[in-house]
Parts: structure tokens; C-alpha cells; sequence
């Protein structure tokens, strides 16, 4: 199939464009938030093309993936054709609403023209979509090619723009931890987190967005990987960490819950036991490798690619016929 998809978030479509079909990512000479094209920090397949708008209409489109709202009007007015009568359609959500929680209405509730997909059990409890068709597509995590060193007796967090968001991203917690012998972070606009913070060199470093692979390669040097986030669908950097083996230190919220088994790390919502436990993998780096092991063993099995790209598969036959 040809399917039209947006560059949205780069781990999660990183993983959707290694199945058998032409990928058309929307690129404009701005490479503005519709436009950004393929991404310089994660690696794609040849099969996921960059198209201009203007030739979104002649390319043959047989299904449409959206991401966002806006990107209805914006697909249709491309393409020069209807969503979900002309073309089929379907809406990936990847979040947890931000409203008024558990009643907050989806923006393609009680539609027949499209199927909703949630990226977890979580995302499909608390979001209401009315009468609108949904399934539930778990993630699926690309072996990152690298394992779990943990020399370092260091906490490792992937993040982005945790200043701006503060409390969802748990950003008022990491002191406690970087007390412990310190914190790397690794995101979008993370440079300005020590000092907002009041933190030093030697309790917390910034590494501003790297690309993907040499993320990865640094953070398994760390001893253990550090998850605090309040509200969120789930974060994929999380599921990398432990597929690279890392044992975790995991506030027990949203989705987490089901993806972190008992023995991958510690999980909880009390902080003083996550403190506790992070000071424990931190001076015992047998353990912190045992459960690191189990971590990853969770993460193959539950969010395999081949489960992944074959639920894929199906649905996108479904919504095409």
C-alpha cells in the first residue's frame, strides 16, 4: 500500500515504517510541523519517501494515517479528496487527554468514516470516542542494536522540554536523584534543565537531542534508566532503555504499569522507595544487570516488532477494503 503519514513522532514512526509499504512523509521547503520530512536523527527505511504537498494528490494514496486533528482538513484539501469516503482513514492517538479526565471527548468521537488506534490500554480507557470504531495497537520497539555496559554508576532520562512541562515530566523530582550521584537527561530543549534546576556538572549533565543510535550507545553506560513522568501514554524511551537491557526506576502512572514487569527494576508511586531502590541498582551493579536482563526479555516479548507490524498489517487490509 501507499500510505500517506506525518512525521510526528520519530520513535513511534520509526517502528510503523519497517512494514512492507510505501511510506509518503510530507516535506516542505520549511520543513515546518506538517512538512519535517524524513528525520536526520533516526533511521528510516528507503521505503518511507518524502512527497512535496503538491503531488499528494497524484501519488496513488491508498490509505491515510493521521496523527493530529488538524491534518483532517489539511489531508483532504492535499489530496482533493474525502477522508474516510474517498480514501480510508485512520486516526493514531498517541496521547493521554489533557482535559477533563475521564470525560474528555476525543476529537473523532461518535465519527463512522475512520478508525481510532491507541498506542495503549490506558490511552483507550481514559479518552472517550463515543460510538467511533477504536482498537488498541501496542507499540512495537526496534532492537536498538546495543546493549546494557552500566560501568557507570550514573542515572540516565530521556526527556523533552522538561522545563516547559515541569510537573508532567516529574522535572521537581529529579533532584532527589541527581543527589544520588548523578543524572544524564537526553531530549529536545533539555540544555536549560541544570540551571533551572540549580543543579552542577557533577549532578546533572544535558545532552541536547543526539541522534537516536549514539542516545542509545551513551545512556547503557549509565547504571540504570530513570522514568518520572506523571501523565503520559508511554514513553517510548522507556521501552529502548530496557530493550537495551537497562533496569529501571519507574514511577508506577498511566500505561507503565503494564509494561514494566515485577523484576525489571523497582516501580512505584511512592518516591521515596524509587529513591531507594535507584541508591540500591546504583552500588549493586550485579543486580542492576540482573534486572536489566528481565527488562529486556519484557520488552521483546510485549512489544516485539513482528506483533507490531502484523496487527499493522491487518488493520490496514481492514480499513482498505
Amino acid at each position: 500500500m501507499r500510505i500517506l503519514i506525518w512525521h510526528v513522532h520519530g520513535s513511534w514512526t520509526t517502528a510503523f515504517v519497517q512494514g512492507a509499504h510505501t511510506y509518503l512523509v510530507p516535506a516542505t521547503p520549511e520543513r515546518d510541523a506538517y512538512g519535517l520530512g524524513r528525520p536526520g536523527t533516526y533511521r528510516w527505511p528507503a521505503s518511507a519517501v518524502e512527497i512535496a504537498p503538491a503531488e499528494i494528490a497524484r501519488a496513488g494514496v491508498d490509505v491515510v494515517v493521521l496523527q493530529r486533528p488538524e491534518e483532517w482538513e489539511l489531508a483532504e484539501y492535499w489530496l482533493g479528496r474525502r477522508l474516510g469516503r474517498d480514501v480510508p482513514v485512520v486516526y493514531v492517538e498517541h496521547n493521554t487527554p489533557g482535559g477533563n479526565v475521564p470525560s474528555t471527548r476525543h476529537p473523532v468521537a461518535d465519527r463512522d468514516d475512520v478508525t481510532l488506534v491507541h498506542v495503549t490500554h490506558f490511552n483507550n480507557l481514559v479518552w472517550d470516542a463515543g460510538a467511533t470504531a477504536t482498537r488498541v495497537i501496542e507499540h512495537g520497539i526496534p532492537d536498538p542494536g546495543v546493549r546494557y555496559l552500566g560501568e557507570l554508576p550514573r542515572l540516565a532520562t530521556a526527556v523533552n522540554e522538561p522545563v516547559r512541562r515541569w510537573r508532567v515530566t516529574g522535572t521537581d523530582l529529579l533532584p532527589r536523584f541527581a543527589a544520588l550521584g548523578g543524572v544524564d537527561v537526553y531530549g529536545m530543549r533539555v540544555a536549560g534543565l541544570p540551571a533551572a534546576l540549580g543543579l552542577g556538572r557533577d549532578r546533572m549533565v544535558a545532552h541536547e537531542d543526539p541522534p537516536q543510535a549514539a542516545m542509545h550507545a551513551s545512556v547503557v553506560r549509565r547504571r540504570a534508566y530513570l522514568h518520572l513522568t506523571r501523565w503520559t501514554s508511554l514513553g517510548l524511551s522507556l521501552l529502548e532503555a530496557m530493550s537495551c537491557g537497562m533496569p529501571v526506576v519507574v514511577l508506577a502512572t498511566t500505561e507503565a504499569v503494564m509494561a514494566v514487569p515485577p523484576g525489571a527494576g523497582v516501580l512505584s508511586t511512592d518516591v521515596d522507595e524509587l529513591v531507594d531502590g535507584a541508591r540500591w541498582l546504583l552500588s549493586d551493579a550485579a543486580a542492576a544487570r540482573d534486572r536489566g536482563a528481565a527488562a529486556r526479555r519484557a520488552v521483546r516479548e510485549r512489544y516485539g516488532m513482528p506483533r507490531f507490524l502484523a496487527e499493522w498489517d491487518a488493520l490496514l487490509k481492514e480499513v482498505a477494503a
